[in-house]
């Protein structure tokens, strides 16, 4: 049984920061942070989970099937993450690239203390056995420095490299197309890992500066034990509102320019660019199938198709599309179904998947999977963990990706040059850690 407690809040920027600073003496965290963007599908502003009761860790064999069970016996509010190898489980597939990280491919846990923010309200939702703490808590949020926290510097100079060079990256690109040109797939994506070896950083002051440059609707950071995500993800993946579910993959990114007239040209661009309606209308497809699986008959809806939204950093094309479940569904049942997300592997999906494992460099891992939660009555929500540094702190390993989607009309220089552009700001964030 839970207990919550509702408290106003004047200034509820200073208090996410004091929120999110409080949370670190726990070695287990997620937050969830929409950045006040105005989101029609959002259930909160921004929520925080710590502290496990319970968890399930799992790796890729049966992982839905561990998860399945953990989360219909807990009957509780449950987060973590799913990572893109389980799509092992879910398909005859297998990840034999390297893996840098180590993370599990599946962990979930049950957190004693729930701290969610909705408008200038923060809801304490804690179980019975912690609820006496909820006043002493806040009070200690409260007290905390309301000023920004200022980057540490790291102590040696961050040397960000790269798992295959320019050169190497057209080679497997023109491999795909060969492929796309064959026949044997309409589109992928295709990505490649930015790793540091060697190295410490600060998971928590990276997130700070991260989420600064970005504010993105989907951001998240977690902390499991040693391992760490910092996330501006503008993606989700996948949400059940009651007998709703709703997907809104990404396809298409464009630049933004500090010209008012000249951003604007930019949206316009890209609404009409062929090749990116392409792509974005191809995973529609794929999603709208995936999510027929579940779907009650003819309910399977494109709500918005390739709207152009704007971000700190970059313009995206999103589609949302919906579809209504069965009350007798399984909320696990319905994500191995639509997992991994087609904006992150391609179409066909299988061949897609094979295709991708015989040409990256590296194994996905956390990278395009998931981030979210379920709450007690299996409604669900979960991000895609893209835009994302990766940090194993006991390796000293840090890790981040970037992907684009080569169809028959991608010109490898360009997806190159889309690629840095979406590792920009994961870059600056770990390079400017060695400038202060």
């Amino acid at each position: 049984m839970r207990k919550e407690t509702c408290y106003q809040v004047h200034d509820i920027s200073a208090f996410k920061r004091q929120l999110l600073n409080w949370s670190q003496q726990y070695q287990e965290v997620v937050w969830l942070d929409s950045n006040d963007y105005s989101e029609k599908y959002g259930s909160f502003d921004a929520v925080l989970a710590v502290d496990a009761l319970t968890a399930v860790v799992t790796d890729a064999q049966n992982g839905f099937q561990d998860l399945r069970e953990y989360q219909k016996e807990t009957k509780d509010w449950v987060f973590g993450y799913l990572s893109y190898d389980l799509k092992n489980d879910v398909e005859d597939l297998s990840s034999r690239n390297f893996d840098g990280l180590d993370f599990p491919d599946l962990y979930f846990f049950q957190p004693k203390k729930i701290i969610s923010i909705s408008g200038d309200t923060a809801i304490f939702n804690y179980l019975n056995m912690v609820d006496d703490e909820i006043e002493t808590d806040f009070n200690t949020i409260l007290e905390l420095n309301k000023a920004a926290v200022i980057p540490k510097s790291t102590v040696d100079p961050i040397r960000i490299r790269m798992r295959i060079f320019k050169d190497e990256y057209f080679k497997q690109v023109n491999t795909m197309l060969a492929l796309i040109h064959r026949g044997d797939i309409y589109e992928a994506n295709f990505c490649q890992e930015f790793y540091v070896e060697e190295t410490e950083i600060d998971a928590f002051q990276t997130y700070q500066r991260l989420n600064q440059i970005s504010k993105a609707p989907f951001a998240a950071f977690l902390k499991l034990r040693d391992k760490f995500l910092v996330s501006a993800s503008p993606e989700r993946y996948l949400k059940k509102i009651g007998s709703k579910v709703l997907s809104q993959p990404i396809k298409g990114t464009a630049p933004r320019s500090l010209d008012p007239n000249e951003d604007e040209n930019l949206i316009r661009a890209l609404q009409k660019d062929e090749k990116e309606r392409a792509e974005n209308i191809m995973i529609v497809d794929l999603v709208r199938n995936d999510l027929s699986k579940s779907a009650l008959k003819g309910s399977v809806q494109v709500e918005e198709l390739c709207k152009v939204y704007s971000f700190e950093q970059v313009h995206q094309m999103i589609s949302t599309i919906s579809a209504v479940v069965s009350e007798n569904e399984n909320p696990v049942d319905i994500l191995k179904e639509t997992f991994p997300m087609g904006s992150m592997t391609g179409a066909p999906k299988v061949s897609a998947m094979k295709i991708i494992e015989e040409l990256e460099s590296f194994k996905r891992g956390l990278y395009s999977g998931a981030v979210g939660y379920f709450t007690p009555t299996g409604d669900f929500d979960f991000n895609v963990v893209i835009r994302s540094i990766l940090y194993n702190a006991t390796k000293r390993y840090v890790s981040f990706s970037v992907g684009s989607a080569i169809t028959a009309k991608a010109i490898p220089e360009k997806e190159y040059e889309e690629c840095l552009l979406k590792a920009k700001a994961m870059r600056e964030v770990l390079e400017a850690a060695t400038n202060q």
